[in-house]
């Protein structure tokens, strides 16, 4: 009878072996991917690992969790899922954690940028129901686009993979290109703004009241800020961001300074123009 149980046992632990087996063949999707590692997350938290990774009172809100794991070197380590898979177009790789850098996102800048096709979409930012969000670098010269994938598991934020890749289209492409030469060509710029723009603001006399005006151009240079000419970060916390929209919003945020800028685009007669510009930086 010993023997029949002895046996028994090898026969599932050789199933359970080959199992594991197949379970770790390389990704043939990013969504496959992006399933296999979370079930490799349950089995860990299941198992009682002893460097499990705790909940944690940021983890209720994206933005709250991002800072912390950009900022925080043991934090992003123990949140980052290792070997991480990463994607250079096409080409798969994995990278070990004792290959790992760490990365501040655009924590060591003084602002970060969005971009949202409409108003509403917005809203979506303070979300505490999101179980999937991607952090995107699109860098314009290039036209490529560096996305993280982060995805909640049980409460948790995780780094799940990363791709880099070209911008394809209908992710924002026509916009890319239009925002590029918007930023760093003042004399095309000027002919794709609104006279007069909209122009909203925080009233000087009632710092608690919005003032909502209108800027010639000659104002408009004179009350611009700086806009990123190199590369813009985006938090797709699931806004479409669609090629095809005709309207585009690019906000910039401060980073612990006070600074709220947003810029509104919409395509008219086939070509993008600013229509609205809105400071209420403190």
């Amino acid at each position: 009878m010993k023997k029949i149980l002895l046996g028994f046992s090898l026969l599932v632990l050789l199933l359970s072996c080959g199992d594991r087996k197949t379970k770790m063949d390389p990704f043939t999707s990013i969504t496959e991917m992006m399933d296999s590692i979370s079930h490799r997350v349950d089995t860990l938290q299941e198992a009682g690992s002893k460097e499990e990774p705790k909940p944690m009172e940021a983890d209720e809100l994206f933005d709250d969790f991002i800072f912390n794991y950009a900022s925080d070197d043991a934090l992003q380590r123990q949140r980052t899922i290792f070997p991480l898979p990463y994607y250079n177009g096409d080409t798969p790789s994995k990278i070990e954690e004792k290959f790992w850098k760490h990365d501040y996102l655009f924590t060591k800048q003084s602002y970060y940028t969005l971009l949202f096709d409409k108003e509403e979409d917005m809203d979506m930012v303070g979300d505490t129901a999101l179980k999937s969000v991607q952090v995107e670098w699109i860098y314009l010269k290039t036209r490529m686009v560096k996305k993280y994938y982060f995805q909640r598991n049980k409460g948790m934020w995780m780094l799940e993979a990363i791709n880099l890749r070209q911008i394809e289209e209908d992710e924002n492409e026509d916009f890319v290109g239009f925002y590029t030469r918007f930023a760093t060509d003042s004399l095309y710029q000027n002919r794709h703004i609104c006279d007069p723009l909209q122009f909203v603001t925080i009233d000087p006399d009632d710092e608690f009241s919005i003032l909502e005006t209108t800027l010639d151009l000659n104002q408009w240079y004179a009350f611009r800020p700086v806009m990123p000419m190199d590369r813009l970060s985006n938090v797709n916390y699931g806004q479409k961001n669609e090629d095809l929209s005709n309207t585009k919003i690019l906000k910039l945020n401060g980073i612990g300074n006070g600074f709220s800028v947003i810029f509104y685009f919409r395509k008219r007669g086939g070509e993008w123009e600013m229509y609205k510009y809105e400071d209420t930086s403190i």
